[in-house]
């Protein structure tokens, strides 16, 4: 691992500063920061490496969801040899903390430099008919790419108003599957729900909702229905969600974590 560390060694040099997903202050990483995110990268693009695999799922832990239950709060498409690089994470990102989104492109060291709670990762490789499936999709983007501007960090599944990053997975996910071409979003999610996906349920009591300073650009709770808000229950589109599908549905072929820069034996919990 030294050795190929050296490879790296540059980034260390560079300051590196989180773009899409944060509030976009001006702000560069510490190096300690940018050390684990090369350490990260090179874990995560030596696992990639072993399997003739075009495509997978990365997932990382961006915010802390404990309270909730959740370890990985984000995760994209990670695609070889794309034009970007030899593997490149392909995903969709809140901008700035307001309520729009884009979709980027970005290399592994930067995908694990968004000043992240911790350096865990986990990658899910998919069935090798899913992942030629998945791939092919992800080549003829930007065209029917699924993607709808208008961020709201607690979308509603299904919503045609509304998408986050995890959303889109499950969409495209979808779109990729289905027995025809899909071009539309609905369609997409209808066949994800008919496939066996269900949403997780997050809860937000309505009093911390609206003393607790939730309201912010990017989140809208009126995408959910008034019976919804009264019970504090929103589903959710979760990386826990989209791992229970894969496994349910029998299109998971393998999985990888790492936890405190350790290879897990088994999976823990997402």
């Amino acid at each position: 691992m030294n050795r190929v560390l050296m490879r790296f060694a540059w980034l260390l040099c560079l300051p590196l500063a989180a773009h899409a997903g944060n509030d976009c202050r001006e702000q560069e990483l510490p190096p300690a920061k940018v050390a684990g995110a090369a350490e990260s990268a090179l874990r995560a693009a030596a696992a990639l490496d072993q399997m003739d695999a075009p495509v997978a799922l990365i997932a990382r832990v961006g915010t802390d969801l404990s309270r909730q239950g959740l370890v990985y709060s984000h995760a994209g498409f990670v695609v070889r040899d794309h034009p970007q690089g030899r593997w490149t994470v392909v995903h969709l990102l809140n901008e700035c903390g307001s309520d729009r989104s884009g979709l980027y492109a970005q290399g592994l060291v930067n995908f694990f430099a968004d000043d992240l709670v911790n350096q865990d990762l986990r990658i899910v490789w998919f069935k090798p008919d899913v992942a030629q499936r998945l791939a092919a999709r992800l080549q003829r983007m930007p065209r029917h790419s699924l993607h709808h501007p208008h961020y709201n960090l607690i979308a509603r599944p299904g919503s045609r108003d509304y998408q986050n990053s995890t959303a889109w997975l499950i969409e495209l996910m979808a779109s990729a599957l289905a027995d025809r071409p899909v071009y539309d979003r609905a369609t997409a999610y209808a066949f994800a729900r008919g496939d066996g996906f269900v949403p997780d349920t997050i809860h937000v009591p309505y009093t911390k909702r609206v003393l607790g300073g939730l309201f912010t650009a990017n989140v809208d709770f009126t995408d959910h229905p008034v019976a919804t808000r009264l019970s504090g229950d929103y589903p959710v589109v979760t990386v826990r969600s989209i791992f229970r599908y894969l496994d349910n549905a029998g299109y998971t072929e393998r999985v990888q974590e790492w936890r405190n820069g350790r290879l897990m034996a088994a999976p823990g919990p997402a």
